[in-house]
């Protein structure tokens, strides 16, 4: 644009000098600016008609550069959001629909900040007990995603949330072929509802985070890999049964399913069901349960579901420790997605 315009004023005779256009009206001439065109056709001539026609578009570029310049930060600003490019800002950006600094992004303190507040703590008692689990808030008036095994048979459900206001809640639907379950909250408002993802696009080796709430410690943050994927995962559909167990109350301390053949963490029982599962490594213990397996851009990937206790094989005596050894297993986000109208709708079974 700076080229075209200085070869369209050059002027052997010098700057501010206009070949004459016979009867023209002769405009007063400002200092240091071009003179006006004459209202009259200039006689052709390659000289002449080359630099009349050339005065339009510069007088045009020149505006164009000047207005670009007026609103150059803010041409800068539309970029950068357009195209997500925020290299030298230092404020915060919105990512998937909460506040994290960009410095953060893609770190397990980043995801751990943004979906902390829409994980809870679930607290179920049946008439044989009670059980801890987890949850994943998905809308902010309390719609609560969870395992179908942390609230089965429950009379009463209590849920925390991550700062630490209580709520009762009920059941609104279940499917335990699929282990899920929907839960509402009583005179909830205003929260933090999580990013449901695309289990579609996960891929061996990616970073993930788990969060739950691991024999009832609240908000409990873990990181690792996604180190399978469509892995059949074997678990009960007896209603109840994981409050006959308990979580971290079975042999071998977690939720009894069954993998390659062999049972672990107890026996499943007669009514079983199976579905694929994402396989972690990231730290699973009793309690997280519903919790969230997370992709690092802080979308909700997965549901926590099983897990397997070192020493809990079948035929592990109850002496056997329990805890996390990197096997656990995450319902897809897809599978809940696909249930939830059920689920909505009061599903029962």
């Amino acid at each position: 644009m700076t080229e075209s315009f200085r070869q369209s004023d050059e002027n052997p005779s010098g700057p501010h000098q206009a070949p004459s256009a016979p009867h023209a009206s002769a405009a007063p001439q400002q200092p240091g600016y071009p003179p006006l065109p004459g209202f009259e056709p200039t006689p052709a001539g390659p000289a002449h008609s080359g630099r009349r026609r050339a005065r339009g578009p510069v007088a045009l570029l020149a505006a164009v550069a000047l207005a670009a310049a007026a609103v150059g930060g803010g041409t800068a600003y539309a970029f950068q959001t357009l195209t997500g490019d925020d290299s030298g800002s230092g404020g915060t950006r919105n990512v998937n629909g909460t506040s994290v600094s960009a410095g953060s992004k893609g770190t397990v303190a980043g995801v751990a900040a943004a979906v902390s507040p829409s994980i809870v703590e679930i607290n179920a008692t049946t008439g044989s007990g009670k059980s801890t689990g987890s949850g994943v808030i998905i809308t902010s008036d309390g719609e609560i995603v969870t395992n179908n095994h942390v609230i089965s048979g429950a009379t009463d459900i209590t849920v925390r949330t991550s700062d630490g206001k209580t709520y009762k809640a009920r059941t609104v639907g279940t499917d335990s072929k699929k282990d899920l379950a929907l839960i509402k909250l009583e005179g909830a408002s205003g929260l933090k509802a999580a990013n449901l993802g695309d289990s579609d696009d996960v891929q061996v080796g990616q970073e993930v985070v788990a969060i739950g709430s691991p024999e009832g410690l609240t908000g409990t943050v873990t990181s690792g890999i996604v180190s399978a994927l469509d892995r059949d995962v074997t678990v009960s559909a007896d209603p109840g049964r994981g409050q006959e167990q308990g979580q971290g109350q079975g042999p071998g301390g977690g939720w009894p399913f069954e993998f390659g053949g062999e049972q672990f963490n107890g026996d499943t029982g007669s009514s079983k069901t199976t579905y694929k599962a994402l396989q972690t490594d990231a730290s699973l213990n009793p309690g997280n349960s519903g919790g969230a397996l997370i992709d690092m851009n802080g979308n909700i990937i997965g549901i926590n579901s099983a897990m397997y206790s070192a020493g809990s094989g079948s035929g592990a005596g109850s002496g056997s420790e329990s805890g996390s050894v990197g096997l656990g297993f995450a319902i897809p986000i897809n599978t809940v997605k696909a249930d939830l109208g059920k689920l909505r709708a009061g599903a029962e079974g």
